[in-house]
């Protein structure tokens, strides 16, 4: 029940990072055998890297994934990295409008400026607390997708920890 809460929290991305025995070729063979057997999820396998997803019947606009890097540190030792959110293309979608609020709030707020500085009026200024408020509502719809995938990332969490026969703590 903590991971669920967890998962469900103000975390943005929840991740994780564990060292664990082993190459990273018979890390992902235990994965894709668990996969394999289990037509709940399905992924991508490749030899450093995997993505567990919910299966296509299930999946939804806001359904997560869990990322996996591996990287060997040393002989028989390696270095898991686990990353949990949605499709590329929602995070992207989230990313550039951010990123073009932000680029909006500086322009505008640039422009006011030198107006102020010209002793004119600056009424753009107000547009900055208007891209403020747009930010805010981004994010509180970011939130409550995170709440409707939730259940679904606690699935996909708990496959993950049967597959790999021990339990992994989220950041």
């Amino acid at each position: 029940m903590f991971i669920f809460l967890a998962m469900s929290s103000l975390h943005i991305r929840p991740r994780f990072k564990e060292t664990v025995t082993g190459t990273a070729k018979e890390y992902i063979s235990t994965i894709k055998e668990a996969m394999d057997q289990n037509q709940e999820f399905i992924g991508l396998v490749s030899e450093q890297y995997c993505v567990i997803k919910i299966c296509l019947e299930e999946r939804h606009y806001w359904s997560p994934e869990l990322t996996l890097t591996l990287e060997e540190i040393s002989e028989g030792s390696l270095e898991v990295r686990g990353l949990y959110g949605p499709k590329p293309s929602v995070w992207a979608v989230f990313f550039m409008s951010y990123a073009a609020l932000g680029v909006l709030s500086l322009f505008a707020g640039v422009y006011g400026l030198s107006q102020i500085m010209l002793e004119k009026e600056a009424p753009i200024l107000w547009v900055i607390p208007i891209l403020a408020a747009i930010a805010i509502g981004l994010y509180l719809v970011a939130q409550a997708g995170q709440k409707v995938g939730a259940e679904q990332m606690f699935r996909i969490h708990h496959f993950y920890e049967q597959a790999i026969k021990h339990r992994v703590s989220l950041e």
